[in-house]
């Protein structure tokens, strides 16, 4: 997930799974779990080095003058330094000038850690950490968004914990916790705890029984199937529990859409997918959903979504009946294939 630079560029530029300690260490880019993934493994690595390490933590952005050399000076008996400071896309003036002084000569046995999630704030700095100036590294932890992107970062955790997951569990596991991916990994976590080394899409289910997202991709699955009765029951049973109909919209109108990208495409899953920025799965998947369908109508099904997002968002005194109208549309469109 390493961002790519300029030819320019001198810092080695490494994934958060490759993290280590170097005299400076820049963690940037959005992603605050992976950037905490990352700090940990350095302070692990060096505590196993040394377990005497001491380890500051400074805020940047109340940073005052001198404070970086008065921390990072040999103590007494010499102990290994670890000072890790957060905020730098919000630090004071006084910590650019002085961590510019520090890059020209790093202090023996320190490794300093910072932290920049985005902006243009001490971006001097940052050129200069890039140009190689004091031995230092960079670990690019950019936002997590796209579905294929969720889908190896999950895939890599249950590598992590020893498991093994089938590929429709994994996709269930993944549109289940669809917001931050902290939240994802300790899904993960939980699951290999409660079920073992060896998850199917039935251990998943009962899982994430009564999620938002499981409830709209059941109903999706069923829609773009042709199994109306069935995506109704679904539907209208998450709907009287609560669920608001415009995650159960955007379900279906994703799978509609992943087929009207794959429809009229040629070549190997693996090519599919990466011109179509989809997991190979994902590519297959739509293709065999897609079999049957016409394009006329996948371009109705994609119309009518539009038209029930709006009635959805106020376009109608009842959001309900639309949305079951659309159900029922992809599911007739599905049927008609068979």
């Amino acid at each position: 997930m390493a961002a790519a630079r300029g030819t320019q560029a001198k810092t080695p530029q490494l994934d958060w799974t490759e993290a280590r300690p170097a005299p400076v260490v820049l963690i940037s880019g959005p992603e605050a779990f992976l950037a905490d993934r990352a700090a940990q493994a350095i302070r692990t690595t060096l505590v196993e080095a040394h377990p005497d390490l001491e380890v500051h933590d400074v805020d940047a952005a109340s940073y005052a003058a001198g404070e970086l050399f008065t921390l990072a000076s040999p103590s007494l008996f010499a102990e290994p330094r670890l000072l890790r400071i957060d905020g730098v896309e919000k630090c004071s003036d006084a910590f650019i000038e002085d961590a510019k002084r520090y890059l020209a000569e790093p202090a023996d046995d320190t490794t300093i850690v910072l932290r920049h999630s985005s902006g243009q704030r001490g971006k001097a700095l940052l050129d200069l950490i890039r140009k190689g100036t004091g031995g230092a590294i960079e670990i690019a932890c950019p936002e997590v968004k796209k579905d294929a992107d969720r889908l190896a970062f999950a895939q890599a955790e249950f590598r992590r914990l020893g498991a093994q997951i089938t590929p429709g569990a994994l996709r269930m596991l993944v549109g289940a916790y669809s917001g931050g991916i902290g939240e994802l990994a300790g899904a993960c976590v939980q699951l290999v705890s409660d079920v073992g080394a060896r998850i199917s899409e039935d251990e998943v289910n009962r899982a994430t029984e009564g999620r938002v997202e499981t409830n709209a991709f059941r109903v999706a699955d069923a829609a773009t199937a042709g199994r109306g009765a069935e995506a109704l029951v679904l539907l209208r049973q998450a709907l009287s529990t609560g669920t608001d109909p415009i995650p159960l919209l955007a379900a279906l109108n994703m799978k509609v859409r992943a087929m009207a990208r794959v429809y009229g495409a040629s070549g190997g899953s693996g090519q599919l997918a990466k011109e179509l920025g989809m997991a190979p799965w994902q590519v297959e998947r739509a293709q065999r959903e897609l079999r049957g369908w016409r394009e006329v109508d996948l371009a109705r099904c994609i119309d009518q979504a539009a038209e029930t997002e709006w009635l959805l968002k106020g376009g109608t005194r009842d959001p309900e009946y639309a949305l079951e109208k659309f159900v029922l549309l992809v599911a007739r469109r599905g049927r008609e294939r068979q």
